[in-house]
């Protein structure tokens, strides 16, 4: 690798910081997009049990909001359990907005980094193609010169789609993700909404 990088030089520097801010984030959204912490089994059906039995309490909302992104969104219910149901959905929906908004967290950055890998990779074989036509004299070609061009030109394109087809990839399946997420949270909140003004048991 060190080799490779010696051979391109200041082209593949750019790739070699988009590839690594790319991992670092595909591990980061991978850890924290796990269903277990954004949606827990059970959570929905303890709230309701604990809401049936103890009523609402400022104790149980703060516990359920600081269990996960679920529980932000039940909590935000919890809070307005004695307001009309119109009120109760309007503060689960704008809690649920800003739940979105945190899953979605450097989603972006991911997108982009799959959407300039390919340029950059293009730019480099723009410089080796500049490379190899330096490399041109009036004596002839200089072979070092021109081996320069072609290895900056090959490496970096290569780099480039190595970089962009998994942050593709990645990119799309966080967003998969997210959106069984949201579509899983709409529904609890909706059945805590119907549970808590008697439109259903459970």
């Amino acid at each position: 690798m060190f080799a490779i990088i010696q051979a391109v030089g200041w082209p593949i520097w750019p790739l070699l910081l988009t590839s690594v801010i790319a991992l670092a984030l595909i591990i980061e959204r991978s850890m924290s997009l796990r269903r277990r912490r954004v949606v827990p089994d059970g959570l929905l059906d303890k709230v309701i049990t604990d809401l049936r039995e103890h009523g609402v309490s400022q104790a149980m909302a703060e516990r359920v909001d600081g269990h996960s992104p679920l529980g932000r969104v039940l909590a935000a219910g919890l809070r307005n359990v004695n307001s009309s149901r119109e009120v109760m959905k309007e503060a689960i929906e704008e809690t649920g907005r800003a739940v979105v908004h945190e899953l979605e967290r450097y989603l972006t950055t991911l997108g982009t980094i799959a959407s300039i890998s390919p340029l950059l990779g293009l730019f480099g074989t723009i410089v080796g193609m500049i490379e190899i036509f330096a490399s041109q004299g009036t004596s002839g070609a200089n072979p070092a010169q021109l081996a320069q061009g072609i290895s900056i030109a090959l490496y970096t394109t290569g780099l480039g789609l190595i970089i962009a087809i998994p942050s593709m990839i990645f990119w799309r399946h966080f967003r998969a993700l997210i959106d069984s997420f949201v579509i899983d949270m709409e529904q609890q909140a909706i059945k805590l909404v119907e549970v808590a003004h008697g439109d259903r048991r459970g």
